[in-house]
């Protein structure tokens, strides 16, 4: 049997265990990327780990985040990373210089590469052929002192694409297209390779946009060939000699087989509160808008404001809306810049913000009280943008101007022809903004600085043989790490003060649960399907740990947070039988009892003292996660202790 683009890399890179799908698999970690909302506590971990220099073969720090300087905090989270990064051996990509995913993609990497970061859109390097993977910051500090980097092996989706797109139409709509059809569940478990003959069509940023959302799938990550399309953009960036082809195999086999016709497909649309919530645009029609944002690391790319700069041309946006562009790295302002191509960005009534992430994680620019923003972002999740009833959809960049012009939610189509614009064939290199490490014989003379808001890490919890505990809180199905441990400019400075960051602690859910879970000491949350779906922040684990949540029983959890639960010592367990979840309550007395056992059999008991009624429990760790659990997290397992 021949093998998938993905089997190919992960034999590549196999260091322990069998290419079995389900079982435990670890991987040699080429690269890594980590960004300041998450970085200042992966390298806190890194240093924790106590190897000088890191191992991999490129790693790079983005600040692109917390760039809103509002007091010392944030300037003092970035001056902590740079200088880490130079002492451990770390680029450092300066505020400015753009989003971690588009520039990784620009500058960094490498078809056939294993890629992880503290980011959960780092699948975005699937565009290029990378294996890109999204992971808690504690999994990138462990790589990048030389560890393996564990999951479980996925099954194999294939995504066969035909014809070609319409004006109009982009590849934002092929990726709401593939969440209509399988959901922010339906990616589980898998890695998503995307292909047939209407991939010779897409460009890369196009790819990078597809697989950047196959995160929202809650896939693994997702993946494209590596082709002569590929090449031509390595070429472009200067760095031909990166290039090598990737294809999968004729008789590679797959589990599951989605066609996609890109020629019928329609300007599509995922309203409030999920991006799966899939609609056509013109059904749409006429919806009033308030706002609207272009950028993120979805939608930022050199292609994607050429794309508007056209459309914007001559036109001036509606009085009734308010829009913003962000350009997702330095190099692709420049080339506006240098092209005339801003000029129509900014003649239109647009106000351009930095290159930076930005609104996309409520970092400014929230909607107004109940207001309609429109957003080629890839998350629309409540209270995300800032603003408690903002309304937002995910749109592409054509349907976002053509209803910022009109003031109203507008299918592009309606709009004629697409304006013609061309790509340049050799992209302007800039990489002044990307500090190297100091050398090996300089690295002891380099200071790391550290800021007062810089916080320890919490401290560990060894799991014991019995947990008896509250259930300080019930949530419903998919819960997201914004739920958990949210995101904005109010809360963002604070992610290396663990302490102040856990008053936040789903805020969102229940404004009492911080108070309660630090009286009551330890405590068991109890949540819905899907629980931890989003982002990779490892801070929805490490404040529940600061807190004393000892375990949480779910009816099925996203990968990378059930990792980073693991990860901190917490307990990720799931109901044997779904139904159960309903007969527990906020503020039942708990027991987890026999759980060495229980780690063993894959079956652990709950006994719900308040009802008096016991339910079975199913715990799927792998000898190396039990080991985790009882050294009281993965940086206690790492350091030995």
């Amino acid at each position: 049997m021949g093998l998938t683009i993905a089997q190919k890399i992960i034999k590549e890179h196999l260091i322990e265990g069998e290419m079995k799908v389900g079982s435990e698999i670890a991987l040699k970690i080429d690269q890594t990327l980590t960004q300041d909302a998450t970085g200042t506590m992966a390298y806190l971990e890194f240093e924790k780990i106590g190897i000088p220099r890191v191992k991999t073969e490129k790693s790079v720090a983005y600040i692109d985040h917390n760039t809103l300087q509002c007091g010392f905090m944030n300037a003092d989270d970035h001056r902590y990373i740079g200088s880490v990064a130079k002492k451990h051996g770390i680029y450092f990509s300066r505020p400015g210089n753009g989003i971690c995913h588009q520039v990784h993609l620009e500058r960094f990497g490498i078809p056939g590469k294993t890629l992880i970061g503290s980011d959960s859109h780092t699948p975005t390097g699937g565009g290029i052929g990378m294996l890109a993977m999204g992971a808690g910051g504690l999994d990138v500090a462990v790589a990048m002192g030389g560890g393996a980097y564990y999951i479980t092996m996925p099954k194999m989706y294939k995504v066969n694409l035909k014809g070609k797109l319409r004006d109009f139409v982009s590849a934002k709509d092929v990726s709401l297209e593939i969440l209509r059809i399988l959901s922010v569940k339906g990616g589980v478990g898998a890695i998503i390779e995307w292909g047939g003959e209407g991939i010779k069509t897409l460009s890369v940023p196009e790819r990078a946009t597809i697989t950047n959302m196959g995160t929202e799938l809650g896939a693994t990550t997702s993946i494209f060939p590596s082709d002569e399309i590929t090449k031509k953009f390595l070429e472009a960036e200067g760095r031909g000699k990166d290039w090598v082809e990737l294809k999968s195999d004729e008789d590679a086999e797959y589990d599951k087989i989605i066609n996609i016709d890109l020629s019928s497909l329609k300007p599509l649309i995922a309203c409030p509160h999920s991006p799966d919530n899939v609609v056509t645009v013109e059904s749409l029609k006429g919806t009033k808008c308030d706002q609207v944002c272009i950028g993120s690391c979805t939608n930022s790319s050199l292609m994607d404001m050429m794309k508007v700069s056209v459309m914007l041309k001559n036109k001036t946006i509606s009085p009734d809306v308010s829009l913003s562009i962000s350009p997702g790295s330095k190099q692709v302002l420049r080339m506006l810049s240098d092209s005339g191509a801003l000029s129509n960005i900014l003649a239109s009534g647009a106000r351009v913000l930095e290159c930076a992430c930005g609104p996309c994680i409520g970092m400014g620019f929230s909607p107004n009280s109940a207001g309609v923003s429109l957003r080629t972002f890839n998350r629309n999740f409540e209270g995300r943008s800032g603003t408690a009833d903002g309304q937002v959809y995910l749109v592409s960049p054509e349907t976002a101007v053509a209803s910022a012009l009109t003031g109203y939610i507008t299918d592009p189509t309606t709009l004629g022809k697409m304006p013609y614009f061309s790509m340049p064939r050799k992209f302007l290199i800039d990489d002044s903004a990307v500090i190297e490490p100091a050398s090996v014989e300089e690295a002891d003379e380099v200071e790391v600085l550290r800021g007062p808001n810089i916080k320890p890490f919490p401290d560990a919890n060894p799991v014991t043989d019995k947990i008896a505990a509250e259930c300080v809180l019930k949530v419903g199905d998919n819960i997201t790490t914004d739920h958990i441990m949210p995101a904005g400019a109010k809360i963002l400075p604070y992610r290396s003060n663990i302490p102040y960051l856990s008053q936040f602690c789903f805020a969102v859910c229940d404004e009492s649960f911080a108070d309660r879970a630090k009286r009551l000491g330890q405590s068991i949350i109890i949540g819905g399907s899907n629980y931890g779906q989003g982002s990779s922040r490892e801070h929805a684990a490490l404040v529940p740990l600061y807190l004393g949540v000892r375990a949480v029983i779910a009816k099925s959890f996203a990968r990378i947070h059930a990792a980073n639960l693991i990860n901190a010592g917490i307990m990720p367990l799931v109901f044997e039988n779904p139904e159960n979840y309903t007969f527990i309550g906020q503020g039942d007395k708990l027991v987890l009892s026999d759980i060495f056992e229980g780690m063993d059999t894959g079956e652990i008991t709950l006994t719900d003292k308040t009802t008096h009624k016991e339910y079975k429990l199913k715990c799927y760790y792998t000898e190396r996660q039990k080991e985790i659990l009882k050294a009281g997290g993965l940086l206690q397992y790492t350091r030995g202790e």
